[in-house]
Order: structure tokens, then C-alpha cells, then sequence
């Protein structure tokens, strides 16, 4: 029963390939019918072959036999032509729709949720991007080019076998079978076998992308054997899952080998016989001799395709798996668009969980912020600070209760329609391998140079990017690591300032900026902070005075809530916290 489904899942992943042919239809057609005349002209050349023995040898017919040779010629000539632009096309219509699975499967995972990412690692993201799409080349190509051409070959040489000797042609295929019940044998233990293998290739990449982006760690704390040995055990796992993999599959070949040469001698024995006694002629017999091999040639091919439809099906399935993969932000019919945001925000009895589990990072949360209302959130490591910007963004939902933005349960509405109207500045801002004016036009792709620059001086990015040997069109490295990390910090300033957010998100966003540094960058935050609700994390309590509210975070719970004024006189969570950072200040001084 289990085999069934197996089966029938296959045929729904083979189905879905087919799909994405569709659009190529008739380009595919065009292909097809092209194929279908190189194999009728090769096809013929046993035949006429047969007829020339028999009939112009035999009566030594000079200018008969010149006329069937530069026939045979011509047909060669024009099967060659017509093959060459075959496998021209036909690759051309499959790496477009590689292009297609490959740009369907990469749009699809950026509109996945965090927890999709938050279980894999990004190398086995890019496992499915580029390998296992790259595994699909074959077998599309077989597919087209391969499958339907030999399939054609062996039923119209079957057929002309027949037409030529039924007995011999009977004999030919009795063998055949025995092939085919070998060839599902194998299909069920390797297929189990190359899904083992690509996973470990996966884990193999999902590690070597963690280590080389955590080189500075692994050399900075001299684990460069520690990292070798990790890699080196991931790699003989991968290695032995291939060899696992491919112990079944070089059973294949001996096996086709071994039905082709016992089919090729039962025949040729029983042919010899049938001439000793006049049942055949010489020229049939050698047009029969011809089409066995014009036979066994696309069987091969077939098992050949066989064999690459085996291997490469696994791929084809995590593709889907992850296309299949739905965005649980996304609600069924409950998508509306998010008006224009004022800013009003509210949490009503919000519990969350990043695992589902016991272990809650918000426990039954309730507050609000008026529109324009500048609010902090402090508390230890964990206490919950981040979780709150992260269900305001909606990157997750509640396990239990609501947030509302004006009103409107942010749950009900378009994931994009809200989070174009946000600004979000991360403690580590990243930055894209291109130019520093990209970098600050990602938060508006529209913007012009003068608004760009404008931007840069608000949060007093200007005068160092100036300085810089391109200036705006400085190219920076991955993450942005020629830069330091104040000045990355700066230029995420401007990209959020451009964007000019209805909701303003700093999660520790001048954690990484000097003491000098900062005075400056505080006046451009205020300036960013104008006439747009704003939400600021931080550890440095003197960042945070002037705000309208402060939260006080722990353990999963606001403790606390007020001003700055009004949290010190009540002798509580912030006023040990502020203490504790003073005093651990003057210590340091």
C-alpha cells in the first residue's frame, strides 16, 4: 500500500514537470516533429540496405545500387542537419524553463515566513536554489530529447522487425521482461538511496556556507581544525551516501549488458539456422542484424533515462516540497490591503511562542501606543523586547490573542501593504554587495541622488561617505565589511530615513556607534523620529530619556511603564537597572 502511494506521488511530481513545459508547447512540438524525421530516416537505412542486397547485388545492378547509395547519402545528410537543430532548440527550451523553476522557486521562498528560515540553514536554502534545480538539466533534457525520440525508435524498429521476420523479431524481444522487472528492482532500493544522498549534500553545503560566514570566529578563536574535522565528517557522510546510492545503481549497466548480448546471440543463433535452411535471405538477415542494434541503441538510451529520472526525481520532490511550503502569515481569504497607517498600536492578551511549546517569549501582553508616540522597551537579555518588534512587523503571529495598528488585527491584512509602511533598524544592519547609494536607495528604490544625499546628512553619513575613494558609489563587500560597524550603522540610518516609515522600529540601533558618533547620529534620530510612532530598543538608558513611554520587560511581562522621571521614583526594575549602568560607568572610569 505504502508502494502505491510512492507511486502515485511520483507520477503527481512528473505531472508537475510537465507543467512548466506548457508554455514551450508548441516550440516542444516543432521539436518533437523533427525528431520524429531524423528517426524515420535512420530508420530506413536497414531497409533499404536490404533492398539493395537483395535486389540490385543480386542482379548486379550497378546503376540501381549507385542510385540507393546517393539516396542513402541524401537522407544522412538531412537526418544530420535536422538533428543538429534539434539539440540546439531543444536546449534552449530547457534552460528557459530552468530559468522558470528557478526564478517560481526563489520568489516563492522570500514570501515565506521567518519560521521557515529559522529551521534551515541558509547553505541547504541554496541547495534547493541551485542544486537540486541544476539536477533537473538531465532529466528535462532526457525527457524531450531522449524519451519521446527512442520510444518512437523502438516501436517503429519493433515494428519493422516484424514486417521483416516475425519469428526473429519475437525472439529479439523475449529478453525484455527480464530488463524491465531487473530495472523496477533497483528503481525501488536506489530511489530511497540518491533522497539520502542529497540531504547529506544539502547538510554538506549548509555547513560550509555557516563556516566561511563565521571565518572571523573560527579564526579568531583558532578552530580552524575544530572547523576541518566538522567538515571532513560531513563530507565522508556525503560521500558514503553517494556510495550507498550508486552500489545499487552499477548494478544497471551489467544487467542491460548482460539481457543485450544474450538477446544479440539468441538471435543471431537462431537466424543462422532459419538461412542453413532457406527460411531468410542473406539481405534480410543483415537488415535484421541492423535493426538489433538500431534497437538495443535507444533501450540503452531509455535505460540510461531511466537510470537519470531515478537519480535526479528526489530533486524534483524537495523542489516541490518547498514550493508546496505556505506562508503561515498568510490567512485564506482574510487578506485585505492596510490602509494608510497613522500609528496607533495595541496588544491585547498576547502570548507567543517561537517553538509552539511551554516556553512563552510574551506572556499575556496588553498595551497601547498613541500615533506619533515616541515608546521604549528595556529589560534583560530575553525579556522579550525584540519579540515585541517582531509581532508588530508581523515577521510572526500570536499563539494567543490580538495586534491591532489602527484598529485593524494586523493578521487580517497583506503581509506587504503593511511592511511597506515600516522602517525596521537592526542592532546588526546588513548591507548588500553593491554600492553604498543601492544600500541607502533599498529603503526607496525610486529615490534620486539628491534625496539619497539628503538622507545621508540628516543622519551625519554624508561627510564620512564623502571621504570614501567613490564616495556614494563606494562598492562594499559582503555585509558591508569594509566598512566598520558605525559607519554601517550610519548608512542604515539614511536607508531608513529615505523610506520615511508610519512606524519606525530601533532595535538597539546605536549599540554600535561611538560615544561621538552618537551625539550626532541623535539629532538625525529625532529627525526620524517626527510625526511617526517610534519604537526604540535599547540598553543605553541615556538613549532613551526623552521618550513619551518606557516598558519594562521581564521575563515575557511588561513590569513596569512610565517616564523616564516617573520610573526612577518608583524605586523598581528601571531603577536598579539605571543605577546598576551608572555605577558599572564610574567603575569603568
Amino acid at each position: 500500500m505504502v508502494e502505491d502511494k510512492s507511486k502515485v506521488h511520483k507520477w503527481n511530481t512528473v505531472k508537475r514537470l510537465g507543467q512548466y513545459v506548457k508554455p514551450y508547447k508548441w516550440k516542444t512540438i516543432g521539436v518533437i516533429l523533427v525528431l520524429l524525421v531524423v528517426m524515420t530516416c535512420n530508420t530506413l537505412n536497414p531497409y533499404l540496405m536490404k533492398v539493395s542486397i537483395d535486389t540490385f547485388v543480386a542482379n548486379k545492378n550497378v546503376s540501381g545500387l549507385f542510385g540507393m547509395g546517393l539516396a542513402l547519402v541524401g537522407i544522412n545528410i538531412v537526418a544530420m542537419i535536422l538533428s543538429k537543430i534539434r539539440i540546439l532548440s531543444m536546449s534552449k527550451i530547457t534552460n528557459r524553463i530552468l530559468i522558470d523553476i528557478r526564478d517560481e522557486l526563489y520568489t516563492h521562498i522570500q514570501t515565506l515566513s521567518f519560521s521557515f528560515f529559522d529551521n534551515r540553514p541558509v547553505g541547504k536554502i541554496l541547495s534547493r536554489v541551485v542544486g537540486d534545480v541544476n539536477a533537473l538539466q538531465n532529466l528535462l533534457n532526457n525527457s524531450i530529447v531522449n524519451l519521446i525520440p527512442n520510444i518512437f525508435t523502438v516501436t517503429i524498429v519493433t515494428v519493422m522487425m516484424f514486417i521483416l521476420n516475425p519469428i526473429l523479431a519475437t525472439i529479439c524481444i523475449i529478453v525484455l521482461p527480464v530488463l524491465l522487472g531487473a530495472m523496477f528492482l533497483i528503481e525501488i532500493k536506489s530511489n530511497k538511496r540518491w533522497r539520502i544522498f542529497r540531504e547529506k549534500r544539502s547538510t554538506l553545503l549548509g555547513y560550509t556556507h555557516e563556516a566561511f560566514s563565521g571565518i572571523r570566529v573560527v579564526q579568531g578563536f583558532n578552530r580552524e581544525k575544530y572547523s576541518k574535522d566538522k567538515f571532513v565528517n560531513n563530507l565522508n557522510e556525503h560521500g558514503d551516501g553517494f556510495l550507498n546510492a550508486v552500489k545499487i545503481q552499477d548494478y544497471f549497466w551489467p544487467i542491460v549488458d548482460l539481457c543485450r548480448g544474450t538477446g544479440i546471440a539468441i538471435v543471431l543463433f537462431a537466424g543462422y539456422k532459419l538461412f542453413v535452411n532457406d527460411s531468410v535471405s542473406m539481405g534480410t538477415l543483415m537488415g535484421f542484424v541492423m535493426y538489433i542494434e538500431m534497437l538495443w541503441r535507444p533501450i540503452m538510451n531509455l535505460a540510461s533515462f531511466y537510470s537519470a529520472f531515478i537519480t535526479n526525481l528526489s530533486a524534483a520532490e524537495r523542489i516541490f516540497d518547498v514550493l508546496d511550503t505556505t506562508n503561515d502569515m498568510v490567512t485564506e481569504g482574510k487578506n485585505e490591503k492596510m490602509p494608510s497607517i497613522k500609528g496607533n498600536i495595541k496588544f491585547e492578551n498576547v502570548t507567543f511562542s517561537y517553538d509552539n511549546n511551554d516556553v512563552h517569549a510574551l506572556k499575556n501582553t496588553s498595551f497601547s501606543l498613541k500615533a506619533g508616540e515616541k515608546v521604549a522597551l528595556v529589560g534583560e537579555t530575553g525579556a522579550g523586547k525584540t519579540t515585541i518588534t517582531n509581532l508588530i512587523s508581523r515577521f510572526y503571529d500570536p499563539t494567543f490573542g490580538r495586534v491591532l495598528i489602527d484598529g485593524v488585527d494586523i493578521k487580517n491584512v497583506e503581509l506587504e501593504s503593511l511592511r511597506s509602511q515600516m522602517g525596521i533598524m537592526l542592532q546588526d544592519s546588513f548591507l548588500f554587495s553593491t554600492t553604498i547609494k543601492e544600500n541607502i536607495k533599498y529603503g526607496k528604490l525610486g529615490a534620486t541622488d539628491d534625496e539619497v544625499i539628503a538622507a545621508s546628512k540628516a543622519v551625519n553619513a554624508h561627510n564620512f561617505i564623502k571621504k570614501l575613494e567613490n564616495g556614494y558609489d563606494t562598492e562594499v563587500n559582503e555585509r558591508g565589511s569594509r566598512l566598520s560597524l558605525g559607519q554601517r550603522q550610519l548608512i542604515a540610518f539614511a536607508r531608513a530615513l529615505i523610506a520615511n516609515p508610519k512606524i519606525l522600529i530601533l532595535d538597539e540601533a546605536t549599540a554600535n556607534i561611538d560615544t561621538e558618533t552618537e551625539r550626532l547620529v541623535q539629532k538625525g534620530i529625532k529627525k526620524l523620529m517626527e510625526g511617526r510612532t517610534s519604537i526604540v530598543i535599547a540598553h543605553r538608558l541615556s538613549t532613551i530619556r526623552d521618550c513619551d513611554k518606557i516598558f519594562v520587560l521581564s521575563k515575557g511581562e511588561i513590569v513596569e511603564e512610565g517616564t523616564h522621571e516617573q520610573l526612577l521614583k518608583m524605586k523598581g526594575y528601571y531603577y536598579n537597572m539605571y543605577c546598576a549602568q551608572y555605577s558599572f560607568l564610574n567603575e569603568g572610569a
